[in-house]
């Protein structure tokens, strides 16, 4: 009965701390694709006096489709370079910091209790290749799990929609926009940098195990931000 981004963590939902996040870093103007409850994140947000210019984009399709979908929904409300996050992340404030330059992208060294998107960095920290899944990865090359956060400067937002319209032309509306993102790291028509996040300083809440490993790891945090 509730969006998972409104689930609280140690007292404050998910959304709340990606908005302080932002707040804290200066961020201006928040975009956000809403779907499944939509009306719930909206009263939340425009109670929450954050002092962000907030714009909604909704995706008629959330039921049928897939987060590639909902990238691509907000493609005429985005035109400066931006920072692209998803909001089942908790994290510490300072880790932003890196991701403030264009076409960087968030990695971590693969724990356990992650699964899903990894890369492969070459010697200067640059992506080469997407592994959807964790799938094929070559053995002399390590891996790492992304963290769900992109930043993107004006023109490689610009190739990116081209792409996504692609995608979604042709009905491929079920996937995942890292989709997109491996193709055009693998033709040399995207690039992004990689900036490490420490593993115990971010956490992404898909199960009520995660909620539970979340709330221990920055429960000294929030207490530390609260008094």
């Amino acid at each position: 009965d509730s969006p998972k981004c409104l689930t609280e963590v140690n007292d404050t939902t998910i959304l709340e701390h990606l908005v302080r996040s932002l707040v804290a870093w200066e961020f201006e103007r928040l975009v956000v694709v809403v779907g499944h409850l939509g009306s719930c994140v909206r009263n939340f947000l425009d109670g929450l006096a954050s002092g962000l210019d907030i714009q909604y984009v909704r995706s008629e399709k959330y039921r049928t489709t897939n987060n590639i979908y909902s990238l691509w929904a907000a493609r005429h409300t985005v035109h400066e370079s931006f920072l692209l996050l998803e909001c089942d992340l908790v994290f510490d404030d300072v880790l932003l910091g890196e991701m403030l330059q264009p076409d960087r992208i968030a990695v971590s060294r693969i724990l356990p209790w992650m699964n899903g998107t990894t890369v492969s960095l070459d010697h200067s920290r640059r992506v080469i290749r997407f592994l959807m899944d964790g799938r094929d990865q070559p053995p002399d090359e390590p891996a790492y799990k992304t963290v769900n956060m992109y930043s993107f400067s004006r023109p490689s937002w610009h190739c990116v929609t081209q792409r996504l319209e692609r995608h979604i032309s042709a009905g491929r509306v079920n996937g995942y926009y890292e989709t997109v993102f491996a193709e055009m790291v693998a033709e040399g028509d995207l690039s992004f940098e990689a900036v490490f996040f420490d593993d115990q300083r971010w956490y992404e809440i898909d199960t009520l195990e995660d909620l539970h490993k979340a709330e221990q790891l920055f429960w000294r945090s929030d207490r530390r931000r609260t008094s």
